[in-house]
């Protein structure tokens, strides 16, 4: 029997000394490389990676844009997604801090957006509202209540909340059902929170698949409606820190519907009419002239309703026997005597003499309708400015003994004034 040749004894000592140290290295560099897939919509995000310090800028925020197919197909294709696993996680409490101009406005947003997403079903409203003060804590979406319900209502489509830009504000609900929506709203303003849909930032009902679906955690079902948050720390509540520091916008599509969003001027045209005289404070009655105690010139606050005008004036006339309260639209006279364009402007006027058992109230007709016609003032040729006296205005001077007849003259051979009609018509 022949004897190895000492030089093959040697490669193969080499060749199975490589062998040996490739069957360590190999399953070491497999593990090193193996790939890890991203949590899944229906898995829970490793505890590691929820508490991993969070990306430079939040995620951005996807207009709500819907996959082309029919409801059942949504519905099918929405049921397979699960949900994740672990417990859903409570949200904090919303904790106001501004004032009642932002407050007003904030609930106004609010039940606008719990009624028109939810329609007057408390249940769904409360998952609204929680979702809407989700979205202000947290800094991929504005930090008003306004300003996250609008977000996007400048578009066609593709806006945030869909109700803000499809037309549907030109529904109209009732008083009770805005009640309702301002209830659960207020309660939400004030820390009032939905356990049901924990950190939740978006949802949609289940007939529909939006595009971001896919790249969101599932958390929660409320009725028809599924509840989604981001994945990975975004999704978590340390994401939600952003503390609310007010400046409600004024939303110019809500001005139909609350005087909080209407503009200075809508504001004024909105009040023209409708303040009762009788209701103004006393020390803020017009004040009569230095001049002359008994009469009053006054400019009309375009707010009060003109048919109250004549408590107006008893209340500033006050107990005097004798009183002359006189009013303009526009600004009014300081002194007597009153100018020609001062008598034809006059809005309203009010006489009172106790003496002549005489008490009267005339409207300028051109600016204040009246049913009545005798309520009147009927407009004459100017008079002499100096000659003026509210007694002479046509309607105003009330008669107890019979002038002279008309066209007759006197022996003295001066011809006298024609007397003024009963503006009444008696």
């Amino acid at each position: 029997m022949r004897s190895a040749d000492p030089g093959s004894s040697r490669r193969l000592q080499s060749l199975l000394l490589s062998i040996a140290l490739t069957a360590i290295a190999a399953p070491a560099l497999i593990v090193a490389n193996v790939h890890t897939p991203a949590p899944h919509a229906g898995q829970a995000a490793a505890p590691e990676q929820a508490s991993a310090a969070p990306l430079s800028t939040p995620p951005p925020v996807e207009p709500f844009r819907i996959r082309d197919l029919d409801p059942d197909q949504a519905r099918e294709y929405n049921a397979s997604i699960p949900f994740v696993s672990g417990a859903l996680q409570t949200a904090r409490a919303f904790n106001w801090s501004s004032g009642s101009e932002d407050r007003e406005r904030a609930l106004d947003c609010l039940a606008t957006a719990v009624l028109y997403e939810a329609g007057d079903d408390t249940t769904g409203e409360k998952a609204v509202a929680q979702v809407v003060l989700n979205r202000v804590r947290h800094p991929a979406f504005p930090d008003t209540v306004c300003g996250v319900v609008f977000q996007g209502a400048e578009r066609n489509s593709g806006c945030q909340f869909t109700f803000t830009c499809d037309g549907s504000l030109a529904r109209t609900y009732s008083s009770p059902a805005w009640d309702r929506a301002r209830t659960v709203a207020r309660l939400a303003l004030q820390g009032s929170v939905d356990k049901a849909v924990g950190n939740a930032t978006h949802y949609h009902t289940d007939w529909v698949v939006p595009y971001w679906s896919a790249h969101l955690d599932k958390i929660a079902r409320v009725e028809t409606h599924l509840f989604f948050r981001w994945s990975g720390w975004w999704g978590t509540p340390a994401a939600f820190k952003a503390s609310y520091r007010g400046g409600e916008p004024r939303i110019e599509k809500l001005a139909g519907l609350f005087d909080a969003h209407k503009s200075a001027e809508e504001l004024a045209k909105a009040s023209v009419g409708t303040i009762d005289a009788a209701t103004i404070a006393g020390s803020a009655l017009p004040q009569p002239l230095d001049s002359n105690p008994d009469t009053f010139l006054v400019t009309i606050d375009p707010a009060l309703d003109p048919a109250t005008l004549p408590a107006l004036a008893r209340r500033a006339c006050g107990d005097r026997s004798y009183c002359k309260f006189m009013s303009w639209a526009g600004n009014a006279p300081s002194k007597l005597p009153l100018s020609a364009n001062d008598i034809r402007t006059m809005a309203f006027s009010y006489l009172r003499n106790r003496a002549g058992n005489f008490d009267k109230a005339l409207w300028n007709c051109d600016l204040f309708q009246r049913s009545d016609a005798s309520q009147c003032m009927r407009r004459s040729a100017p008079m002499p400015e100096n000659d003026f006296a509210l007694e002479n205005l046509p309607g105003t001077r009330s008669v107890s003994v019979p002038g002279p007849l008309k066209g007759v003259r006197r022996k003295t051979g001066r011809l006298m004034p024609v007397p003024a009609d009963n503006a009444s018509g008696d």
